[in-house]
Order: structure tokens, then C-alpha cells, then sequence
């Protein structure tokens, strides 16, 4: 799909310059052409404020449950250690007591996979719900920040391979500057669910 973007695009070039060299009427658009690293985005630090708001506001939705994660993964560490050393010798466990230990690990075990796919999938689509919105923000603000600025086209350079832009060309920082003084973060720009 990226090659055939950057196929098309180099042919739709070549196109207009092949029929300006001809005398044809067809008008050369007068642009620029940016970079932008969209990964940059997510720096918790220098990127954009509301995506640091948003991912804050999820992994706090989340943490009893990762740490209830990690506490029954401690749990299952300890009970499989004893279950080695009843097998490694210990005199005082009969193989049935070795057995019922067993079987009482493979059942938490099965449950704690199957909280931690649970709690997976409920990560993935909190997370969805909050940035979905976002990315659409994020997408119309990119949009007017092309216009404002006299940018014909901006490409995502953490989505396609480039081989060179100049640094004049990058206008990530401009972009994550001026959409954050345009959007300050706040506590309700991702609101926790009930």
C-alpha cells in the first residue's frame, strides 16, 4: 500500500511536469510539501498534552487490575515453587498432596489467563474509546495546520519509509506546539468511565 502511494505519487508528479513541458493548461499547484512524525505524538513529555492526559487517565482506570495481575503472578511463583521442591524429595509430601497442589495451581493459573485476556482486551478498548476521538481532533487540527501554513501535502514519516527530508521539511515540534497551545490538556478531555 506504501509503495503504491509513493508510485502513484512520483507518476502524478512526473505527470504534471511531463504535461507543463508540453504547453498543456493544466496549472502546477505552488506548495510545500512537509514531514511529520506522528510517533512523536505519544512522548509524554514533548508530545501532545491530551494524548499524555488520555494514556494517564487509562492506565489509572487500570492499575487495580494490573496489580491484582501481579499479585496472583507472585502467588502462582510460590506455589510452583513449592510444588518443585514437594517433587525434588520432600519426604512429608505424599504424590497426592503433590497432585491436589498440582491441580491447585493449574486452576489459578487458567483463571488468572483468562483475567489477564479479559483485562487485555478491556485495556485495548478503553483505550480505543478515549484516543479515537482524539486521533480525529488531532487529524482535523493537521489538516488546518497544513492550510494555515501553505503545506500542500504532509507526509507521516513514522508511517512511510523516507530516505531523505530536510530538516526545514519536519514540521513536528510547530505542529505539537501549536496544537497544544491551541488544546490545553485537561481532566476532562478524557473522562474516566463509570
Amino acid at each position: 500500500m506504501k509503495k503504491r502511494f509513493l508510485l502513484l505519487l512520483v507518476l502524478t508528479c512526473a505527470g504534471m511536469a511531463g504535461a507543463q513541458g508540453v504547453g498543456a493548461q493544466t496549472p502546477v499547484p505552488a506548495g510545500k510539501i512537509a514531514v511529520i512524525y506522528s510517533e512523536a505524538f505519544q512522548d509524554p513529555k514533548n508530545g501532545i498534552a491530551k494524548f499524555a492526559a488520555a494514556i494517564n487517565t487509562l492506565n489509572t482506570e487500570f492499575k487495580p487490575i494490573q496489580d491484582e495481575l501481579s499479585q496472583t503472578a507472585a502467588r502462582l511463583r510460590t506455589m510452583q515453587d513449592e510444588i518443585n521442591k514437594m517433587q525434588q524429595g520432600n519426604p512429608a509430601a505424599t504424590p497426592q498432596q503433590i497432585q491436589a497442589k498440582i491441580d491447585q495451581f493449574d486452576d489459578q493459573k487458567k483463571a488468572y489467563d483468562r483475567k489477564g485476556e479479559d483485562a487485555k482486551a478491556n485495556y485495548a478498548k478503553r483505550r480505543s474509546d478515549l484516543l479515537a476521538p482524539l486521533q480525529v481532533e488531532i487529524g482535523r487540527a493537521l489538516d488546518g495546520f497544513g492550510k494555515a501554513h501553505g503545506i500542500m501535502m504532509i507526509l507521516d514519516g513514522s508511517q512511510l519509509p523516507l530516505v531523505y527530508a530536510a530538516d526545514g521539511v519536519d514540521v513536528t515540534k510547530a505542529f505539537i506546539a501549536e496544537y497544544n497551545s491551541k488544546n490545553p490538556a485537561s481532566t476532562t478531555a478524557a473522562t474516566p468511565r463509570p
